[in-house]
């Protein structure tokens, strides 16, 4: 084994920053800790400042296309999507009666797959719209399934699995034609790529996909979308999401996320080139190792790979037995014995799809231990080829 583990499964959930401890550091040490910040007193109205200092923060992360008011802070990006899938499909119907349909994309995360039975029961359609081959939701697509009874339309930032980014102004474009709202999913993507959010109208985000807090997310939504909310009592957060907030964690939240924004450009760099250059050693002719896509518009610090023939599940037990992290995709899916969903969406086959890997890592992962991980899965491939190879066949 590693003389330590080299832990490459940020995209399931990042080391936490020096940043974000500060911010946590720092709010334990102050007067407002624990204090409510609903509550009409001194240390109460100095909380709340505090939190709509994390708003404020935030929406300069997302690009400044939202007000401060339009962030509701949550427990994570599940609840965001939920929040937002099922909220704002309820409020546009609410506006229209005719607006009984929700479109989704086949390659979303399960916590907005895994609706669309809350949603059938709620009386919604739902239709998936495919990727291609690439793994990217084309417009056209999305068009062919549109007519005025669709609600919302939402499709995600760029693939927690595949790192594909999609094209979401476009997507969000085509929705708004067809008068139906938009919402996305930029869980993995804050924080790695500058995002484009002047087209949508809702935006589901986490911190710890990007070095901040576990239980930490929030829904940016523009005040003018129907969003209802689904859960009561208290009227906090504009009455969008009941509760008294996390302030330490929202704090924390923005401290991880300002971190991630100072020099995005040259991070994002830097690890796309050592993306790049991983990939270019594990596919290498004759290595049993491929691509899952060829998508140029990808997250940085994303690797998809398959090694047909073998299964994931071997692979990442041998992997951590020599001191590596990775998962096969999305770590909520990871007691699954069955390939992506994403992959076989993308018109891969389930037999190749069962040999997929997710390497995902930022700008702190050296570069020699992402080689020496080259070298040891290239080993492993090779060893398991051959194994097979001796097998008697029937």
């Amino acid at each position: 084994m590693a003389e330590r583990p080299v832990y490459l499964d940020h995209a399931a959930s990042s080391p936490l920053r020096p940043e974000a401890l500060a911010a946590m550091s720092a709010y334990d040490a102050s007067a407002i800790a624990g204090a409510n910040p609903n509550s009409l007193h001194t240390l109460g109205r100095r909380a709340a400042r505090e939190l709509d200092g994390a708003r404020r923060a935030l929406v300069d992360c997302l690009g400044g296309h939202f007000r401060p008011s339009d962030v509701t802070f949550t427990s994570g990006g599940t609840e965001s999507n939920n929040l937002a899938v099922i909220g704002l499909a309820e409020g546009a119907r609410g506006r229209d009666s005719r607006r009984r349909r929700v479109v989704v994309s086949a390659i979303e995360h399960d916590s907005v797959l895994d609706l669309v039975g809350p949603l059938h029961e709620r009386g919604f359609e739902v239709d998936l719209v495919r990727p291609d081959r690439s793994g990217a939701v084309r417009p056209e697509a999305l068009e062919a399934l549109l007519d005025e009874t669709c609600a919302l339309v939402s499709v995600m930032y760029a693939n927690n699995e595949t790192g594909v980014i999609q094209p979401v102004s476009a997507l969000a474009r085509a929705a708004h034609a067809a008068g139906a709202l938009f919402h996305t999913d930029a869980v993995q993507a804050l924080g790695h790529v500058p995002l484009d959010l002047g087209e949508v109208d809702a935006v589901s985000v986490a911190a710890h996909k990007l070095g901040g807090p576990v239980g930490v997310g929030a829904l940016a939504c523009r005040g003018r979308a129907p969003l209802r909310p689904l859960s009561f009592g208290g009227g906090q957060e504009q009455g969008r999401r009941a509760g008294t907030q996390d302030v330490r964690g929202a704090l924390a939240f923005a401290a991880a996320a300002q971190a991630c924004s100072v020099d995005l450009g040259a991070t994002r760099a830097l690890v796309s080139a050592r993306a790049r250059r991983l990939v270019g050693r594990l596919c290498a002719e004759g290595s049993g190792i491929v691509r899952t896509t060829d998508a140029a518009d990808r997250l940085p610090g994303i690797v998809s790979v398959m090694a047909p023939g073998l299964d994931s599940e071997t692979m990442i037990l041998a992997l951590d037995q020599a001191g590596f992290e990775v998962s096969a995709g999305s770590a909520c899916s990871s007691g699954s014995l069955d390939a992506s969903h994403v992959l076989l969406a993308m018109g891969i086959p389930r037999e190749e799809a069962l040999g997929s890997l997710r390497i995902s890592f930022d700008e702190r992962v050296d570069e020699r231990d992402l080689d020496r991980f080259a070298d040891t899965l290239i080993a492993i491939v090779a060893e398991r080829g051959r194994d097979r190879a001796r097998r008697p066949r029937d």
